[in-house]
Formats: C-alpha cells, sequence, structure tokens
C-alpha cells in the first residue's frame, strides 16, 4: 500500500512589493509503506517545506499553489495529523511538555484520537514505550521530559508518533542533536518500525551517512526542486546531477582524509586568500608544546551542609598541544570535554590541576592567546551589533590598533580572511546564513590574534556543504598562520579529515591518545571502538548489501 503520494508540489511565499519566494518547486514522490524515502538538501532547498506541507503544517502567508498530496489515497483536508500522521522533530525537548508528565503526554493523544479510557491509555502507553526500547516503562511515565536522558526523549516522542497507527511518520532531523551511540539506537528503531510496523518514513535531514544507514529510497533538493531521485544505492554511489554529486563529495569521510572538501555550488575561499588577507594577524610561528594539561580536575558539588554531593565533569586529564597542531577530542555528551576546553579558555576554574600556556602557567580568563568558537553562532553573536563594531571589540580591548581607523582596517581584513565582503559590516548578524554568521564567531576569534583557537561543535548545526566551507577556512588558516587548533566533535568523521592527534575521553577521563590515522585504522580501546562503529557512513551501503 501506498502511504504518500505528492504529485507536482508547487509552494509559495509572498516576500512584499510583487515578490514571491518558491520553496518548492513541482516535487514529486511515492513512499510505500514499510519504506523509508530520505529528503536530503541544505538550509532552503524546501525538504523541510515538503515535510511541513505533508502534516498539513504551511501557515499564511505560505501556501500550496499547484499539486497534490495523499496519504493512503486520501488529500490531507481529510487526514488527522497525531492520528493519521505521527511526526518526530528534531529537539525531543521542545516537543515535550516540561510541565507534564510522560503519561499525561502520551494519554493526551490516544484519549483524544482514539477515546481510550485512563485506564487503556496507561496500558496503550507501557506497550509503546516497551517498543520504543524503553528498559523501564513504569519510571519513565512518572518522569518530566527533563529527568531523561537525550536519546529517552527522543524515544517517548516516537513512541508519541506511533500511538495511534499511523500509516506515515514524518522525522524532520530526528537525530541531528544525539550523540553518535545515541543517534545508532534511534536509527536502528526506526528501521526497526518500519520494517515490523509496516509505517511508512519520510526522513527529513542533511545527513548522507544517515541516509546510507537506514534508507530505501531519497530525492536530493536544490532551491526547492527535486534533482537526484531513486533507490539509495544508485543515488549515493552513481548520482548523475552535478549539484548531488558535489553535495555527496562533501561529506567528510571516515575511511580516508582528504585534503580539501568540496563545496557544492559555492565559492570556496581558498588558502592564498586567507594567506594575503591576514599578513597583519600572523602570528610567529613556533614549536614545541603550546598547551599542557597536567591531572586536570574539575569537580561540582550540591546538595546542603550535611548531604554534600560531588560530580567529577574532569577526571585527572593530561595532554598536550604542540604548536600548529589540530588536536581532536572526541566523546559522548557529558564526558567532559566541553568542560576541559572551557578551563584551557578560562572560563572556569579547575578544582585541581595545571593548565600550560607556552610552558607557563595560564593565570587569568582574560589571556588574548586562547579563543573560543562556539556551536551556535547565532547565540554567540550579539544581535544588537552591527557585524564591525562586534569584530572591533576585541581588537579594540586589548589594544591591538591604535585609532578606531586602524581597528576599522582590521576588521575588513577579518571579513576578508573568512571570505565575506566588507560591506558585512554594517549589517547585523540575522541577516547572515547560519555558515556566514559562524565565519563572523571564527572571525571575532582571530581578532584577538590569539595563538590557539579552541572550536567547540563548530560545524554541528551545519549542512554538509556549509559545513565543508567552514572546514576548509579552519585548514586555511592554520596554513596561513600557524594557528594552534582544538576541535572538539561528536562528528568523528569531522575529526579523522582535520586533526593530527586525538584524545577520546569517557566519563572525564582520556581513555586514549595517539595520532589521527592510528586511532582509525587501529584503535586500542574498546570504547573508541564502540564509537567508531557506532557512526553513521556511506560504507553503510556495503554493510546493508545495497
Amino acid at each position: 500500500m501506498t502511504a504518500l503520494t505528492i504529485e507536482g508540489l508547487t509552494v509559495r511565499y509572498p516576500l512584499g512589493a510583487g515578490r514571491v519566494l518558491t520553496a518548492v518547486d513541482g516535487a514529486s514522490l511515492s513512499l510505500k509503506r514499510g519504506e523509508i524515502h530520505a529528503l536530503v538538501g541544505e538550509s532552503g532547498a524546501g525538504k523541510t517545506t515538503i515535510g511541513a506541507a505533508v502534516m498539513g503544517l504551511i501557515d499564511p502567508p505560505g501556501e500550496i499553489t499547484a499539486g497534490r498530496i495523499l496519504i493512503e489515497g486520501k488529500p490531507i483536508a481529510e487526514v488527522r495529523l497525531g492520528a493519521d500522521i505521527g511526526a518526530v522533530f528534531q529537539d525531543p525537548m521542545t516537543s515535550l511538555n516540561p510541565l507534564f508528565r510522560v503519561e499525561s503526554q502520551l494519554a493526551e493523544g490516544l484519549r483524544h484520537h482514539l477515546k481510550l479510557s485512563a485506564r487503556a491509555a496507561r496500558a496503550r502507553s507501557v506497550e509503546l514505550l516497551t517498543a520504543v526500547g524503553i528498559a523501564d516503562p513504569e519510571r519513565c511515565l512518572r518522569s518530566y521530559p527533563h529527568q531523561l536522558s537525550g536519546g529517552q526523549r527522543q524515544r517517548v516522542v516516537i513512541a508519541a508518533a506511533l500511538s495511534c497507527d499511523p500509516g506515515l511518520v514524518v522525522a524532520d532531523e530526528p537525530t541531528t542533536a544525539l550523540d553518535v551511540s545515541i543517534q545508532a539506537q534511534i536509527l536502528r528503531l526506526m528501521r526497526d518500525l518500519a520494517n515490523q510496523r509496516g509505517i511508512g518514513v519520510l526522513l527529513v535531514t542533511h545527513n548522507m551517512g544517515v541516509v546510507a544507514e537506514i534508507a530505501d529510497t531519497v530525492s536530493i533538493l536544490h532551491r526547492g526542486r527535486i534533482v537526484e531521485q531513486g533507490p539509495v544505492a544508485s543515488v549515493l554511489r552513481t548520482p548523475q546531477d552535478a549539484y548531488a554529486q558535489a553535495l555527496i563529495g562533501a561529506v567528510p569521510r571516515i575511511d580516508r582524509r582528504l585534503t580539501r572538501f568540496p563545496v557544492p555550488g559555492a565559492q570556496d575561499p581558498v588558502a592564498d586568500t586567507a594567506r594575503t588577507a591576514l599578513q597583519r594577524h600572523t602570528i610567529a610561528r613556533t614549536s614545541g608544546a603550546m598547551i599542557e594539561v597536567e591531572n586536570l580536575v574539575v569537580e561540582y558539588r550540591s546538595g546542603g551542609p550535611f548531604a554534600r554531593k560531588s560530580f567529577r565533569a574532569v577526571d585527572g586529564v593530561s595532554f598536550r598541544i604542540n604548536a600548529g597542531e589540530v588536536f581532536g577530542l572526541v566523546g559522548e555528551s557529558g564526558c567532559g570535554k566541553t568542560t576541559t576546553a572551557h578551563v584551557i579558555a578560562g572560563l572556569i576554574r579547575p578544582t585541581s590541576g595545571v593548565v600550560k600556556f607556552a610552558g607557563a602557567a595560564q593565570t587569568t580568563s582574560r589571556a588574548r592567546p586562547v579563543q573560543m568558537v562556539f556551536q551556535d553562532p547565532y547565540a554567540s553573536l550579539n544581535p544588537r551589533l552591527r557585524v564591525g563594531r562586534m569584530l572591533a571589540e576585541p581588537i579594540l580591548f586589548y589594544r591591538l590598533a591604535r585609532t578606531v581607523a586602524d581597528a576599522e582596517h582590521d576588521v575588513a581584513t577579518l571579513l576578508q580572511a573568512v571570505g565575506l565582503d566588507a560591506t558585512a559590516a554594517e549589517r547585523f548578524p540575522h541577516a547572515f546564513s547560519g555558515g556566514q554568521r559562524q565565519r563572523l564567531a571564527i572571525a571575532r576569534a582571530l581578532g584577538a590574534r590569539p595563538r590557539v583557537l579552541i572550536c567547540d561543535e563548530p560545524t554541528s548545526s551545519l549542512d554538509v556543504s556549509v559545513q565543508a566551507q567552514i572546514l576548509n577556512l579552519l585548514k586555511d588558516l592554520r596554513d596561513a598562520t600557524g594557528l594552534t587548533l582544538l576541535l572538539i566533535s561528536h562528528d568523528l568523521a569531522v575529526i579523522r579529515q582535520m586533526c593530527d592527534r586525538i584524545g577520546v575521553m569517557q566519563a572525564g577521563k582520556i581513555v586514549e591518545l595517539s595520532k589521527a590515522e592510528t586511532l582509525f585504522l587501529a584503535p586500542a580501546h574498546a570504547y573508541t571502538k564502540s564509537l567508531l562503529a557506532a557512526v553513521p557512513s556511506l560504507d553503510a551501503l556495503d554493510r546493508r548489501g545495497l
């Protein structure tokens, strides 16, 4: 049975002054029950708009101007979201109401759509939580969302989507916010549910590894149009469209290291441009250890004076980062990698241990030689300041320019170095795309002329092509300036492409420390092996026999 049919779908949004944005342009696809169809593309490609249209969530002034959507043969006007269509969104914490226990949130849909009694709804909820792999469903029902882990919350959201036995589930980036091991569990769950329950799944994602892991068919979108469509193996292995080829080529690979990422449909900043632009910002190259971390401990205490509890976020960590090196820290959420980085940056005081910078202990949180680039560029940029003023702040704060005019010249230099036009200085952060905002965050960090740049998940929220641009930019900056980089990520494919040496953290400790190629070709620790095995990659096609 066909779970979903889309024929010639066109969705438009009026922009005013007679202008119209065509978000989806003549899209067509068919999805059978028991099949997973992936919609892939960059931000703005139209994939999320198609998912919203299928769920009947296109709000005015947006409108479907052409085509039709059928859910098991019925037009969307006749189907019910939550009953005939299940929905799984990216962030489970925003999908669940923090004020209500899990039981009341699962029961709501069951009692509304299926008219079940309170007792029957509870029994059905236990059955659903068991089906999605919750080990203790009774405890889960009594819990509030914040008392569950990220993986458990996403399982609850999936249970809610399945509660009324829909024929179709729309999953919009369901694993983006999850660690690699939890992501692997959720992907296996979705594949099993499609196979066992015969549910059709429309999967919206920008992760090609996820597509290779679980999808049966795939559509690649570019500027609202489907440019490539077919069985997952043929599309990912032998794409015919030039854009699809470039998009797939930009995916970081875990099986081999590339010199540079191809960037589909965009001008890629080159090393010569960065080198020219950063001549005034280049720091004299040095050798030896740039950062030395010795027996670092960070302990958090809670509770009253008679019931003191402590938690060690970082437990005796030691490593060194050599000048000009890209050092990677990897591990799951809560392993201590970000806390370690914050200590190095001077943002957190350690309980014990020492951080040395170029042989001397770092004693101030305002140490200019170390700067950070955070995960969310929009949250880390002041929305009330124009870009020029924002980039000039660290230059003037550290007295790196004698006059305001000199600072403005440095701002123009920084914008050029990160591949942006000088006119960007007059705009506010909201006027830029996600990738452009991350470039601005990097430019601001470089304005202090640091010797060490700490990048904490700098590309995890970016599309694959934008990610390729940012990673190429970081490579260029390192080559041009001799910058030392500490790169934190749970994306092991990115780590392999970027890093010279890697530390693997688990429960506050470094369990493996080695050269990048050694770690990926011959991992020594069982935890490292489990992380590598869980990474979704294009090689999954071979494991699936496709």
